[in-house]
């Protein structure tokens, strides 16, 4: 999974930037933009934003502003404040999710198309629904993770 994930944001940020390059050099040198290039490139540009946050998700590394950690001196206590963040970030989450659902039932049903290429544009709205799965996927799992360190058998003091 880790090989695959590295791969596809790899193989999605070459392509936003090649497609930007080409933008460049067609409108701006070539003064001869290309119809539809800009319409295309949302496409794996959305992927990339909605992936590159899966993977933050998955590698545990999303910015967090943990004001209490300075003031929380124990391991214990900080494995009991990654576990509240990890909840309240589930809750959260799983309310967007929701939200999500409600927008890829909606895509699905109106099957809109891009003004230019009639590209169905669901293959892009559909992104924020699959990505936020996978991030609460992720979050439940180092929830667990964090629980199981704060009962096992070398649980922080």
């Amino acid at each position: 999974m880790n090989n695959f994930a590295k791969y596809l944001l790899t193989g999605l940020i070459c392509i936003v930037a090649l497609g930007q390059f080409v933008q460049v050099i067609t409108r701006y040198v070539l003064q001869v933009p290309v119809m539809g290039l800009e319409e295309s490139m949302l496409y794996p540009t959305i992927w990339l934003y909605i992936l590159g946050a899966v993977n933050a998700s998955r590698e545990d590394t999303h910015i967090r502003a943990n004001v209490l950690e300075i003031a929380i001196k124990t391991e214990r206590g900080h494995t009991i404040l990654a576990i509240v963040g990890e909840v309240i970030s589930l809750i959260v989450g799983l309310w967007l999710l929701s939200w999500a659902w409600d927008f890829t039932q909606y895509a699905w049903r109106v099957w809109k198309e891009s003004p230019t290429l009639y590209i169905p544009t669901f293959y892009s709205d559909v992104a924020l629904m699959i990505g936020l799965a996978l991030m609460m996927l992720y979050t439940a799992g180092h929830l667990l993770r964090h629980i199981k360190a704060l009962r096992g058998p070398e649980a922080p003091q």
